[in-house]
């Protein structure tokens, strides 16, 4: 019997466009995409394209197919089977490709890039969260307008999530909470009384008698944060990632700060309940973030992503729990989990989604729902620079917030539109950055920031 899925699945090579390819995200995609057959990388895009072919070559790239180019004329000539490595993202205008893959990190680059891509034709896999944080909308409806896609890529924690939610509204899953792990896992070792966190290691006896909730939930995570206070868990990427999401959801912080219950995968559906059936929530409908507590034996949740529901029939969830799924004491909520994300490894899923099927992650446009902002954390100068950089992007100086957008003042600054900005006044500590404290901010990103925040207003008139 024939496959009738194989026999009309797409064949055709699907080229596509990397920005930001020397990063750690790119080298994943592509290692990945020499296993892929119809995945071809025709242009490669990086401020430093000789360490860009150094990177192809160790991956095992043919030299020989590598071509830096540095105009519209020898890109073309690099067309036929070869891998043309660039450094303006401009020439992306003139590159012969379907999909771009956005994967710099830099707000104004990437949305610069992002735009060229569109504006000529082609769909764009979002990785960058920075660019997606501050011009998400206006790049959906950008692309809307031109008949292509514009999607989080798979493989990173937004699209993950955006897709594991949908699947459960699917199911008609009556969802109170969302979100993932942190980026590093707290492993205690008993023996020892110390917290391992990658590569800090601190003493936390305390957590030995802490290994289980017990009956006041909340009391437990406040011993438990505390046993690890010297630990810095939360990550300004988490709150960018789960500002993607609630842009992608319309799901909302429960709080600025977000709750980071220091828990185990076990303990999730107890722990995101609403605090009236002894949970953290003060409402249904979260994002959020919380630091994996295991032992050195226990398998990782790998930087994973969850969905906490409301079970309704007991005797279902009886059941289910009884197979292993993850049940709360009372029986009344469940977590249900997807315990991985592959970076670079999953996106190709994407990029052939975006080219043979125009997909994207999740049914849904993008609304500025959340506000990835930022607090001064000191006083801070007229005239200071907000740097940007880091593993995790961090701005000097600034502690990232998720606001509710419903709830935030309409002119916060959006904290990846303040990156690189000098400031135009004094801030003094824990003030919210507001537009108008900015000096010098990019119109790109001022242009599209003011597009999401109209969108906003009109999509609520209506």
């Amino acid at each position: 019997m024939q496959d009738t899925d194989a026999a009309t699945a797409p064949t055709s090579t699907v080229r596509y466009a990397l920005t930001g390819a020397r990063g750690g995200f790119a080298r994943t995609l592509l290692a990945q995409t020499r296993g892929i057959d119809r995945l071809h990388p025709a242009v490669l895009c990086d401020l430093d394209p000789e360490g860009t072919v150094a990177l192809c070559t160790e991956l095992g790239y043919d030299p020989a197919d590598l071509h830096v180019c540095a105009d519209a004329a020898e890109l073309a000539a690099a067309k036929d089977g070869g891998i043309a490595v660039i450094a303006d993202a401009a020439l992306l205008a003139h590159a012969d490709y379907e999909v771009l893959v956005e994967a710099t990190g830099s707000p104004g680059a990437g949305t610069r890039a992002a735009r060229t891509a569109i504006t000529t034709g082609h769909h764009v896999v979002m990785v960058s969260k920075e660019v997606a944080s501050v011009s998400g909308t206006a790049l959906a409806d950008l692309a809307d307008e031109h008949g292509v896609v514009y999607t989080p890529g798979i493989g990173d924690q937004p699209a993950n999530l955006i897709e594991w939610y949908e699947r459960t509204r699917l199911l008609g899953l009556d969802v109170v909470a969302v979100g993932k792990s942190g980026e590093y896992d707290l492993v205690f070792d008993p023996a020892t009384g110390r917290v391992k966190q990658l590569d800090q290691e601190v003493d936390a006896p305390a957590l030995a008698d802490l290994l289980t909730l017990g009956p006041d939930v909340p009391a437990t995570l406040r011993a438990r944060a505390e046993a690890v206070s010297g630990l810095t868990r939360a990550a300004t990427a988490d709150y960018c990632e789960m500002g993607v999401v609630a842009d992608h959801t319309g799901l909302v912080p429960d709080t600025e700060s977000l709750h980071y219950p220091v828990a185990r995968v076990a303990e999730l559906a107890d722990v995101y309940a609403l605090a009236e059936d002894g949970g953290v929530l003060s409402r249904p409908g979260a994002v959020d973030v919380f630091s994996v507590l295991r032992l050195p034996e226990e398998a990782s949740f790998a930087g994973g992503v969850f969905a906490v529901v409301r079970t309704g029939d007991p005797v279902t969830w009886e059941l289910l729990a009884q197979k292993g799924h993850v049940v709360s004491h009372s029986g009344r909520y469940a977590c249900l989990y997807l315990p991985y994300h592959l970076m670079g490894v999953e996106t190709p899923l994407s990029i052939l989604d975006a080219a043979d099927r125009h997909r994207a992650a999740g049914p849904r446009r993008p609304r500025p729902h959340a506000v990835l902002a930022g607090r001064a954390r000191g006083p801070l100068a007229a005239g200071t620079r907000l740097d940007m950089g880091g593993h995790h992007h961090d701005v000097a100086g600034v502690a990232p917030v998720l606001l509710d957008a419903a709830q935030a003042p309409a002119d916060t600054a959006p904290l990846y539109l303040a990156a690189h900005t000098t400031l135009a006044r004094d801030i003094p500590a824990g003030a919210l950055l507001r537009l108008d404290d900015l000096a010098d901010p990019d119109g790109v990103l001022v242009d599209a920031w003011r597009h999401a925040r109209t969108r906003l207003v009109n999509d609520r008139n209506r």
